[in-house]
């Protein structure tokens, strides 16, 4: 991102060891997995972390919710971006900041031992402004309440990165379904707008991710279209 580069990664949302080799051998930068929807546990993402480690991947997660309690138990594990769904308010967005970096910037408690890399990752300064360094924070907006207070969540600093949520927001506003209402595209443009004029970024401009699950469907229709089914 610094580079103004785009990443390339893999979107998971079921586990699978074998996928996150295949996706570091082959050299993509990340892998996402979505703890909102998915099978979700600590071990699970102690596991994901350390797999993605060992193959030069950026352990990604989408956090089931706002607890600070649960989002630093993640952090701790070694996740090193994560997207947290339905953020409304500014208040919500300090309180993201607040748990994810350490100070100056949040007040993230001081830390799982494998941060520390079990006390061989240097002093605890440069350990917490590394880890600081190398986080990304991206807030979901995904209703329309989000969207009218957007002003206002873009003042809070320690966010550079936003990412939508079409058909949350087509709910929220009474178009069940119909993430391509053009009212609902409407609201995603100005906001999109207002996230560039503020010197910030959309979550497609920074990582693009292959979905496991949709590339399985794509493989299986593929081959049964190859043989008459």
């Amino acid at each position: 991102m610094r580079r103004g580069e785009r990443a390339l990664g893999l979107d998971l949302n079921f586990y699978s060891d074998e996928l996150i080799e295949v996706a570091g051998l082959m050299g993509l930068d990340y892998v996402n997995y979505d703890g909102q929807h998915g099978p979700i546990t600590p071990e699970t993402i102690d596991r994901f972390c350390r797999m993605c480690d060992g193959y030069g991947l950026t352990p990604s997660m989408r956090v089931p919710d706002h607890q600070p309690g649960n989002i630093l138990n993640y952090l701790d594990r070694g996740i090193r971006s994560i997207i947290v769904p339905l953020t409304e308010t500014k208040e919500q967005a300090k309180s993201l900041v607040r748990s994810c970096f350490f100070a100056p910037i949040g007040f993230r408690s001081f830390t799982g031992q494998r941060i520390l890399r079990y006390g061989l990752g240097g002093d605890f300064k440069t350990v917490m402004e590394d880890t600081n360094a190398s986080f990304l924070l991206v807030p979901q907006l995904e209703t329309i309440t989000a969207y009218n207070n957007l002003d206002e969540i873009l003042t809070v600093n320690g966010i550079e990165v936003f990412a939508g949520g079409p058909s949350d927001l087509a709910q929220s506003m009474g178009h069940v379904g119909e993430a391509d209402h053009p009212d609902c595209l409407r609201v995603t443009t100005e906001g999109e707008a207002k996230i560039h004029a503020a010197g910030k970024k959309l979550f497609s401009e920074v990582m693009i991710g292959l979905n496991a699950t949709e590339s399985v469907q794509d493989s299986i229709a593929a081959f049964l279209k190859e043989n008459g089914r």
